[in-house]
C-alpha cells in the first residue's frame, strides 16, 4: 500500500509538473513578446483592426484548412515571417510554393483521382509531384511537357472511354437492340443519320425552317418504356422552342414535319444526349418522343 501510494504520488508530481512547464512555455512566449504601446486613435484603430480580422479565423483554420490549433505557435510563427518577408523575392517565391502546393494536393490531384475513379488507372501521388517538379525544372529525362501532355490528354480520353463503357455501355447496348428491332416494323422509317420516325398523324401545314421557333406538344420515354419529361409537366400550353437548339435528332425531324403532324421519334443516343449525364437521362440512352408540331411561331 505504501508503494502505491508513493507511485500515485509520484504520478501527480509528474502531471503537476507536465502542466507547470506548459504554463511556463506559453509565460515565456508571452514575455518575448513585445509589448503594445498605443499613444494615438490611430495607434488603438490598427490594433483592434487586426484583433478584428481574426473573427471567424480559428473556426476557418480548423474546419477548411484542416489546421489543429495545439499547433496555432507554427501558424503564428509562419504568419509573422511571411508579413516580415515583405518584398523579399525569396521569400515571395517560398510562400508561392506553399500556396501552390495546397491547391495541388486539395483540389488538383482529389479533382484527377476524382474524374478517374472507376477507370483501370488510378493515381500515384509520389509520381504526380515527381512530374509536376519535373516539369518546372526543365528535366525532360522522360518526356518533354508537350509530349507529356499529348500523352495525358490521350490516356485521359481513353480512361474516360473505358469509364462510360464500363458504367453505361449496356444503356448503349439497349439502345441500339431496341433501334435494330423498331427499325424493321411496319410505319417505321430511318433516315441517313440513324434517326427512326413514325407518322401517326399528318399534317397539312408548311414546315418550319431551323431558325423558326414552333409551338409543340410532347412526351419522352426511355426505351423501357419510362417517361422521363412532358409538355403537360409544364403546363396545359404547348411549349415554345427554336428548331435548331433542341437535340439533332428533334431538329431534323421538325424540319420534315408540316405543321399540324404528330410523329413518333425512335433518337439514337448519338443525336439525342450523347455520353452527357442528363439525370433520368442516363449517357447512351436512345430516346422515344411522341411530338406534335401545333404551329409556326410568326414573327
Amino acid at each position: 500500500m505504501i508503494i502505491a501510494l508513493a507511485m500515485i504520488v509520484a504520478g501527480a508530481f509528474c502531471v503537476d509538473a507536465n502542466a507547470e512547464k506548459k504554463k511556463d512555455k506559453k509565460a515565456a512566449a508571452k514575455e518575448m513578446r513585445q509589448p503594445v504601446v498605443m499613444n494615438s486613435s490611430s495607434d488603438s484603430l490598427s490594433y483592434v483592426a487586426g484583433m478584428s480580422m481574426t473573427q471567424g479565423l480559428i473556426p476557418f483554420l480548423k474546419q477548411q484548412m484542416g489546421i489543429d490549433t495545439a499547433y496555432m505557435a507554427k501558424f503564428i510563427e509562419g504568419f509573422e515571417t511571411a508579413v516580415k518577408a515583405g518584398a523579399d523575392p525569396n521569400m515571395k517565391a517560398y510562400m508561392a510554393g506553399m500556396e501552390i502546393a495546397q491547391q495541388f494536393q486539395k483540389k488538383m490531384l482529389p479533382g484527377l483521382a476524382q474524374e478517374i475513379k472507376d477507370s483501370p488507372d488510378s493515381l500515384v501521388e509520389s509520381l504526380a509531384v515527381r512530374g509536376f517538379v519535373d516539369a518546372l525544372t526543365a528535366d525532360t529525362t522522360y518526356y518533354n511537357i508537350d509530349d507529356a501532355a499529348l500523352l495525358f490528354k490521350d490516356k485521359m480520353s481513353d480512361l474516360k472511354e473505358a469509364k462510360m463503357e464500363k458504367l453505361y455501355g449496356e444503356n448503349r447496348r439497349q439502345g441500339e437492340a431496341f433501334l435494330a428491332d423498331n427499325a424493321k416494323k411496319e410505319g417505321v422509317t430511318t433516315t441517313a443519320s440513324g434517326l427512326q420516325y413514325k407518322v401517326l398523324v399528318e399534317g397539312k401545314g408548311e414546315k418550319p425552317q431551323a431558325t423558326d421557333r414552333v409551338k409543340v406538344n410532347y412526351e419522352g420515354r426511355l426505351v423501357d418504356g419510362t417517361v422521363f419529361d412532358a409538355s403537360a409537366k409544364h403546363g396545359d400550353k404547348p411549349i415554345e422552342l427554336r428548331v435548331n437548339q433542341v437535340i439533332s435528332g428533334w431538329t431534323e425531324a421538325l424540319l420534315m414535319m408540316p405543321t399540324g403532324s404528330k410523329w413518333e421519334l425512335y433518337i439514337p443516343y448519338d443525336l439525342a444526349y450523347g455520353d452527357r449525364d442528363q439525370g433520368k437521362i442516363k449517357p447512351f440512352s436512345a430516346l422515344v418522343f411522341t411530338v406534335e408540331l401545333v404551329e409556326i411561331v410568326k414573327k
